[in-house]
Formats: structure tokens, sequence, C-alpha cells
């Protein structure tokens, strides 16, 4: 029989971070409560892989001092005591430590989107407009070429509605990137 592991009521960001939840599963905490998150789809983790390698080259070539972090904790302002959202991807311009916990003061925020987790992926996003260093958050489909693009305005407002992105330029003004949709998309077999 498989043991199942005890996962505690109520938590804070720090018994979260020391806690070992010894079932192998990944877990973020929302709202004091421990999260199981579902093993990604293959095109789930191509996507990730694919554009956190653009993103990468990109900022080395920019000579940047920026950072993507695949899977970080990132915790959200809104309670933070309770709080540690893990996206599929960011970027820090702030050194990393080594050992560090969580992700410091992000600017972008990557989410890929499944069709199983719409409804979790979109909480998670709405919290990150809650972070002051986030600029924009990216949440790209895993079914179909298509993204949302959410960018705070120079006011530090957040849009109602995320941008639709079809075809075209992807462009990701926190990091002056850019990237044709068709071409991040290319050898996924997907269409729009």
């Amino acid at each position: 029989m498989a043991l199942l592991a005890k996962v505690p009521v109520r938590m804070t960001v720090a018994e979260f971070l020391n806690w070992d939840s010894q079932d192998g599963l990944g877990y973020e905490l929302v709202d004091g409560e421990p999260r199981a998150m579902a093993p990604a789809s293959t095109m789930h983790g191509f996507l990730q892989n694919e554009l956190g390698s653009l993103i990468r080259n990109h900022l080395r070539e920019k000579a940047s001092g920026c950072e993507v972090v695949a899977n970080p904790g990132i915790v959200p302002r809104l309670l933070s005591e309770h709080n540690v959202r893990i996206p599929d991807l960011a970027v820090t311009c702030v050194p990393l430590a080594p050992g560090q916990a969580t992700l410091s003061d992000p600017v972008l925020v990557i989410e890929i989107l499944s069709p199983s987790n719409q409804a979790k992926t979109w909480t998670n996003v709405w919290a990150y407009t809650s972070i002051p260093s986030v600029n924009e958050i990216l949440v790209l489909r895993a079914d179909r070429v298509a993204a949302e693009l959410l960018r705070r305005s120079l006011q530090g407002e957040w849009p109602e509605r995320p941008i639709a992105v079809t075809q075209g330029e992807l462009v990701l003004e926190s990091i002056g990137f850019r990237v044709a949709l068709a071409d991040l998309y290319a050898r996924t077999g997907l269409s729009g």
C-alpha cells in the first residue's frame, strides 16, 4: 500500500519552505494550504524550455545582468506570509544568491496554460499582479498557438483584461525581448 503524506492544514511560508512532503510531488502554497501540482505535459515542458532558452540567450547577449529561472518560488504581496506560487518561468534583475529559497523582485512572470489547469493558473496570475517589481505577466497556451499578456502601465496599473497575441510578434517590453509567435511554436505541431 502506498504511503500517503500527511499534508498540513495551514502553513506559513517559512514552514512550507522547510516542509518535506515525502511523496515526490511538487507543491505550491496557496493561502496557507499546500497545493499539489500535476506533472507538466510534454508540450508544456517543451514550451517552457524553448521560451526559457530564448530568453536566457537574449539576456546573455544583452549583458543585462538579469536571469531567467524555471519553476521559481515567488511570494506575492497579498497574504505574503501564506503564499508561495510556482510559475513556469520568471526573470529577475536582482543577483541570485546561493541557497536562495524564493525569487526576489521578478520583473517578468510566465505561466504556461494547459486546459486542465486554467483556473489555478489564472488565480496565480492575478496574485502576481500584487508584486511591485512585476511589470509583465505572460500566459502562453500549451494547446494552441496563442498567448495573453498583462502589462503594467506607466502609472502602475494593470489592465482589466490581457492582450491576446495570436499572430505576429510576442513583445516583452520588461526585458526588451521579441519573438515571432510562429517561431516559438514552430516545432510543436500546434495551430492557432
